[in-house]
This record gives C-alpha cells, sequence and structure tokens, in this order.
C-alpha cells in the first residue's frame, strides 16, 4: 500500500458541529465520530443535530426566506451570487478535495479533478437557470387572461449521502437556492466536512445568512425531524431504498409533502458479440464496477454479455480487476477505494456468503483485503444464476455478477431487474441493437458503447422503479423545487 502521500490527513483543519444562520452551532444529540474508512483513525468528535439543531435550521432559514430578497428580488441577482460561489469552489479546489477524501472513499486523484470541477460546475449551471424561471400565458376566451406563475416552496429539506458526498449535496443544493429557495441540508454523518465548507464559501460569496443551513446527525435524530418539519416544503433525499421508503413515510405521516428520491441500482452492463474491440469494453466494465470500490448507486454490477465472447472477455475483465491497488484515500497510487466502513464490509461479505451457497461460482476474490488497517474488500467477480443474490440485491461494493445468453431478446430480458432500474449500459457496433437496448431496458439512464456521467451536468440523473423518482442534475431539477400557480384574470369589455 505504499505510494505517493499527497496530504497528511493529520494536519488538516476539520469543520465540524451544525452551520444555522451563517454560524456554527453545537447540537445536543448524539456524539459523531467520523472515521476515515482509509486507517480506521477518528478523525473528528462532535455533538451532533437533535430535533432542536433541525428546527432551528429550519426557523433560520423559513426567516431568511420570507425576510431577505432572494426568493422575490432580481433573478440575477440570485444567479451572480452563486456564480460568485462557483468561482470560490474552483479557488479553494485542494482545500476540498483534501476534505472530500479524508473521510470518505473518494481518492484523491478524482476528487481534484472531477468532484471539485463538477461541484463548481453545478452550482454555476444553476446560477445560469435563476433568470430563465419561466411562467405561461394559457388559451383562453378573450374577456379572460390567465397565467401560470413559478413559486419556491420556502425551506427544501435536502439529504445527501455519503458516497459522492460533496457533488450530490451539490445536486440538492444548487437548484433549490436558485430556484428561491432556503436549504436545510443533512448530509451524511459519516462525511460532513465539505458540505460545511460549502456552506461557508456560500455566505462568503454573498447569499444572505440562514439560506443555507447544514445539520449533521444520525438520520433518527435529525434525517427524521426535518422531513417531519412542518415548515419543510419539499424533500429531496438519496440513499437507499430502504431508508428511502422511510422519507416517504415520514413525508405523509408529518402532513403531506412531495418528496424526491434517487434511491438504489442494479445496473446492467449489456454486452454482444460484435462489439469490435473487447479491451476496450473490458476496461469499461472493469472500472464500471470498480470505481469508488463499487459504492456508487449507478455502478455497473451485471455483466450480461453474450456467451460465444464471454470467456473471452472475462479473461480481460479478470486481469483488469487483479491489478486494482488498495490504498488510503489520500494516496496517488490508490486504484482500490476503501468500503466506507466495516459495517458495510461485513454486509458484502453477507451477501457473498449466500451467493456462495446459492450454488454461485467466484471467479476473482470474494473477501476482504488483507491490508493492515482501514476497510477495504477485494474485487471479486461471480458467474451467477437468475435469482442470486449477487445477481437480485444491491452490494454496494467492487462485486461484478456475471451472466450469459444466447440471442437479443434473452440478452434484453437478462438486462432488466425486477425490482431496480435507476441506469444500464449497452455495448455494440450495431445502431439497431443500442437503440433497441435503450427502448427496452427499464432504467432512467441508459450509456451506449460507455458506462458513467462525464463532467457535463447539463444531462439529468435519476431512476425507474425502486430507483426512486425525480431528477438531480441537468435543468429538470429546478422543477422539483418550484411550485405553479395557475391565475385567472377577468378583463372588461
Amino acid at each position: 500500500m505504499d505510494g505517493i502521500q499527497a496530504f497528511d490527513p493529520d494536519l488538516e483543519k476539520l469543520p465540524t458541529d451544525s452551520y444555522i444562520g451563517g454560524r456554527r452551532v453545537i447540537g445536543k444529540g448524539s456524539e459523531i465520530a467520523v472515521q476515515r474508512p482509509s486507517d480506521g483513525h477518528i478523525a473528528a468528535r462532535f455533538a451532533g443535530a437533535d430535533a432542536g439543531t433541525v428546527d432551528e435550521a429550519v426557523e433560520s432559514g423559513w426567516q431568511a426566506f420570507r425576510t431577505s430578497d432572494w426568493a422575490h428580488g432580481e433573478p440575477r441577482r440570485r444567479g451572480a451570487v452563486l456564480r460568485r460561489w462557483a468561482d470560490l469552489v474552483e479557488r479553494h479546489t485542494e482545500e476540498l478535495a483534501r476534505l472530500e477524501s479524508l473521510s470518505s472513499s473518494r481518492v484523491i486523484a478524482e476528487t481534484r479533478i472531477r468532484d471539485v470541477a463538477i461541484t463548481a460546475e453545478l452550482i454555476r449551471f444553476y446560477g445560469e437557470c435563476a433568470d430563465k424561471i419561466e411562467g405561461q400565458v394559457l388559451p383562453t376566451r378573450d374577456d379572460v387572461f390567465s397565467l401560470t406563475m413559478r413559486e419556491p416552496y420556502g425551506v427544501v429539506g435536502a439529504i445527501a449521502p455519503w458516497n459522492v458526498p460533496m457533488v450530490l449535496a451539490t445536486a440538492k443544493v444548487a437548484p433549490a437556492l436558485a430556484a428561491g429557495n432556503a436549504v436545510v441540508l443533512k448530509p451524511s454523518e459519516l462525511t460532513p466536512f465539505t458540505a460545511l465548507r460549502l456552506a461557508e464559501l456560500a455566505i462568503d460569496a454573498g447569499l444572505p445568512a440562514g439560506l443555507f443551513n447544514v445539520v449533521v446527525g444520525y438520520g433518527q435524530e435529525a434525517g427524521s425531524p426535518l422531513v417531519r418539519h412542518p415548515k419543510i416544503g419539499v424533500v429531496s433525499f438519496t440513499g437507499s431504498t430502504a431508508t428511502g421508503k422511510a422519507v416517504m413515510i415520514d413525508a405523509a405521516n408529518s402532513g403531506l409533502k412531495p418528496v424526491s428520491l434517487e434511491l438504489g441500482g442494479k445496473s446492467p452492463q449489456l454486452v454482444f458479440a460484435d462489439i469490435p474491440d473487447l479491451d476496450q469494453v473490458a476496461a469499461t466494465i472493469a472500472s464500471g464496477v470498480s470505481r469508488n470500490a463499487g459504492q456508487l448507486c449507478y455502478c455497473g454490477s451485471r455483466l450480461v454479455v453474450e456467451r460465444k465472447i464471454a470467456d473471452q472477455l472475462l479473461d480481460k475483465v479478470l486481469a483488469l480487476l487483479w491489478d486494482a491497488k488498495p490504498g488510503p484515500t489520500w494516496d496517488l497510487a490508490t486504484t482500490l477505494a476503501p468500503i466506507i466502513s466495516a459495517r458495510q464490509t461485513d454486509r458484502i461479505a453477507d451477501i457473498l456468503h449466500r451467493t456462495r451457497q446459492a450454488g454461485d461460482d467466484v471467479l476473482l476474490g470474494g473477501g476482504r483485503e488483507q491490508t493492515e488497517k482501514g476497510a477495504f474488500f477485494q474485487p471479486t467477480v461471480v458467474r451467477s444464476k437468475a435469482g442470486s443474490p449477487v445477481v437480485e440485491e444491491e452490494v454496494f461494493g467492487p462485486v461484478l455478477a456475471v451472466q450469459t445468453f444466447d440471442d437479443v431478446e434473452e440478452g434484453l430480458a437478462m438486462a432488466d431487474h425486477s425490482i431496480y432500474g435507476l441506469a444500464g449500459a449497452v455495448h455494440t457496433s450495431d445502431i439497431n441493437k443500442a437503440l433497441m437496448a435503450a427502448r427496452r431496458i427499464e432504467a432512467g439512464m441508459i450509456w451506449v458503447n460507455t458506462y458513467g456521467r462525464s463532467l457535463d451536468v447539463g444531462s439529468p440523473f435519476g431512476g425507474y422503479k425502486q430507483s426512486g423518482f425525480g431528477k438531480d442534475f441537468g435543468a429538470i431539477a429546478l422543477e422539483k423545487y418550484l411550485k405553479s400557480k395557475s391565475v385567472w384574470i377577468q378583463l372588461r369589455q
């Protein structure tokens, strides 16, 4: 695990507590102990947010929404503030990249080049959208003038996950602010640092205090009270399908409010035998399952490959995954990130144990990496049968389930999943097969001859079925943070 250390994690200054009304606020909930997954070291300890902290944050947001001119002032001013915020994010690239890598599974090579760049681009993109929110004039009879207006909800409750913390938090906060709302963000208690620093930078950019508040606490102590709070107008959640269902229940039981959910996935990579470059496809498949150690909701965790090329392609994929280099997130040589926690490695191991019991053949890996410190799991490849746990369940680790097919219809049937429908890919040189697969696979995102998102933030992100509903990214994401009001005016004749 020796490599080039990009920074010393012991020397980083870490923001802690919650951030409300432009200042740090000490919570009264259970202690938060933020552990570095790379080495198991406790990076910070502080009191977490409780329901009282959440109430303070929501009230701060509500007052800022009502008393500032953020929602009802000149929209271009909102855009200007967001663009300044994006500039500040870029100026603090190194600091934010280190904070993101320190407590998460995001390696420094990725956070420096991708995560901070996408974060800044998201903020800038929605800053450019702020003055382009339009209503409609509707066709009516001549003595009536009818129009629609778009209005912010007031205070948005946003809950972001630990796997790509900075980007996925920003994908909620930036459009909500651009639409004129205040936001209370609850990041994962495992990865709070970049959310807190982003809120400080937003204030530095000119955002009125109270419009962007961050509460750091556990789900039951802070997340659930945030969803249930009567002054939260809309909830945006990214996380597991099980927790998403709990969020919906909380939202319904507390008086009904709209909810947007981006949840789990079990995404296929469908490979036809006509693909001309097996090396390129193998690299795409290996990256799709091992990036961030498979801890991505759209992880390409199922290889569905035409039988006549299956063995040849598998040999190439196995060789690439075998060469993965586990190491700490602050090491530039690391190509296999740590798993976020020992608890999560136990969950992965349990799924593979049940998979072996079901009779599946583990071709590579299958256990924890034997490293001195930290939580790591070996890249794993399993030749699987229909109904196997590794085919049906979201593993959230570097585990690839492999199934083979003989004809197009069989391949398309295997590519679909009974529960999940977040993403998928098709690899083929035949445009007809590509378009057929893109239409037939029930998923919110389909890639052709590639896998994963680029730095372009304009394409919507979200799924079908139990992978959730509502979209992050793209102009369409603004819609969930706006209400539509119809106005009828009776004209004199």
